[in-house]
This record gives C-alpha cells, sequence and structure tokens, in this order.
C-alpha cells in the first residue's frame, strides 16, 4: 500500500498531478479544493495517498491531511459513492464540511457535491451520522502530529541529476479542526453522547468557524441545553 508520496510535481492536468519521487512518476488524482492549493510545477510537495487497485485499473488518490483521507474512505465504503464522487464531496465542502454537513444530518449540503443525486446524499448522511464523531475527534492528534510544538521542519529532496532543493513543511490541518476535536472530546468527558455532541460543534462551528476550543464549548453546551 502506498500511504504517502513525497517529491516535486512533473505536470498538472485538470484533476490530477505527477509526482517525480526518485525518478519514478506517480500520478496522483485530487480534488478541486486540493489541486487549487497545490504547488506548481517543479515545486516540492507531500501528499497522502490512497490506493485504489481493480482488475483492469490501478489509480492513486491524493489528500493534503489523513482527516480528508479518512473521510475519503468512509465515503467510498457507502453503497454508490466512488472515488470520484468521494473527491467532487470533498472538494465542494472540503474534509470539516463534510463532518459537519454529516453530523448536522445536513443531506442537502452535500448533495451540492456535482454528481451528488439526493437519495445519494442522503445514503451518505444516514450511513456516516455515527462515524462523523470518530473522524472530528481526529482533528486535534492530527494537528499534533502534523505540526508539534516546534515549527514542520524542512525536508531536503535530493534529485539524481540536479542540486538539493528544498522542500515546504507538509500541508497542516486548520486549526479549527484541533479546537473542533479539543471541544468534542470536553463534551463527551461531560456525559454527552458522541452524536449529539459532534452535531453541537459542528453547528456551533458554522456559525462561527474562527471560533477557539473554549468559545465552541460554550456555544455547544448552550445549544444542548435543555429547550424551554
Amino acid at each position: 500500500m502506498i500511504g504517502r508520496l513525497t517529491g516535486r510535481i512533473g505536470y498538472r492536468a485538470t484533476d490530477h498531478i505527477l509526482i517525480d519521487v526518485g525518478g519514478v512518476g506517480y500520478l496522483v488524482y485530487c480534488s478541486d479544493r486540493t489541486m487549487a492549493a497545490l504547488p506548481g510545477v517543479g515545486e516540492a510537495v507531500s501528499l497522502y495517498t490512497d490506493l485504489v487497485v481493480r482488475e483492469d485499473l490501478m489509480q492513486l488518490f491524493g489528500f493534503p491531511s489523513l482527516v480528508e483521507k479518512e473521510w475519503h474512505r468512509l465515503l467510498t465504503s457507502v453503497q454508490g459513492v466512488g472515488a470520484k464522487v468521494s473527491l467532487a464531496i470533498l472538494g465542494a465542502l472540503g474534509p470539516e464540511g463534510v463532518g459537519r454537513a454529516i453530523a448536522l444530518g445536513d443531506w442537502a449540503a452535500v448533495k451540492a457535491a456535482r454528481g451528488v443525486g439526493p437519495k445519494t446524499a442522503q445514503r451518505i448522511v444516514l450511513d456516516l451520522k455515527d462515524k462523523a464523531p470518530g473522524v472530528m475527534a481526529m482533528g486535534g492528534s492530527i494537528t499534533e502530529a502534523m505540526e508539534g510544538p516546534e515549527p514542520a521542519p524542512v525536508v531536503e529532496v535530493v534529485e539524481p541529476s540536479g542540486p538539493k532543493t528544498r522542500q515546504k513543511p507538509a500541508p497542516r490541518v486548520p486549526s479549527s479542526a484541533s479546537a473542533q476535536a479539543d471541544a468534542l472530546s470536553a463534551l463527551s468527558n461531560l456525559g454527552y453522547g458522541p452524536s449529539e455532541a459532534a452535531g453541537a460543534v459542528a453547528e456551533a462551528a458554522g456559525e462561527n468557524p474562527e471560533a477557539g476550543e473554549a468559545a465552541l464549548i460554550r456555544a455547544a453546551l448552550k445549544l444542548l441545553a435543555p429547550k424551554g
């Protein structure tokens, strides 16, 4: 299994890139959102990958974070959702948007992705709603692992026929993902169930995307408070 590739971009197409790793070129398909964030031809890049193997096809799909890769894995586990549909959803909503839509049961947001019909969107929300809290909780640990207490180190890539080039650090998970994960953990410690806690955090984050952990917890507690 090829889980991650680090090299230089050989060329870019509309939906995929070629990553040159030590003289071997790998074709990696990405969402529109990821393609827009990638550097130019000749520059260094690092992507987490998922390898799909069929009788007549082998394809690599690339993701800037482990959270996005995990959502891709879950989306493609839903009946009728292939890799292209998953990339369309991630491209339209981003990993945090996917988590928010599924936690809130907002199938209309999922349907907004290209090629996704209402029945497929409803099936995705129904099948993955109970799994959303687990993926949302990944945000904190992944952020810590990728960022750490110090800035991510710069890695040198040695090309066989050229000088050393400085590689940019791997893309980082947005800090809001860490805040949501920490808020979800705090609510779980207070005794709230995973699904209701995830729904409240997702709604709070949707109303205030820049909110930190404390603000998310306060907002989520207000949403979870008994009405009346």
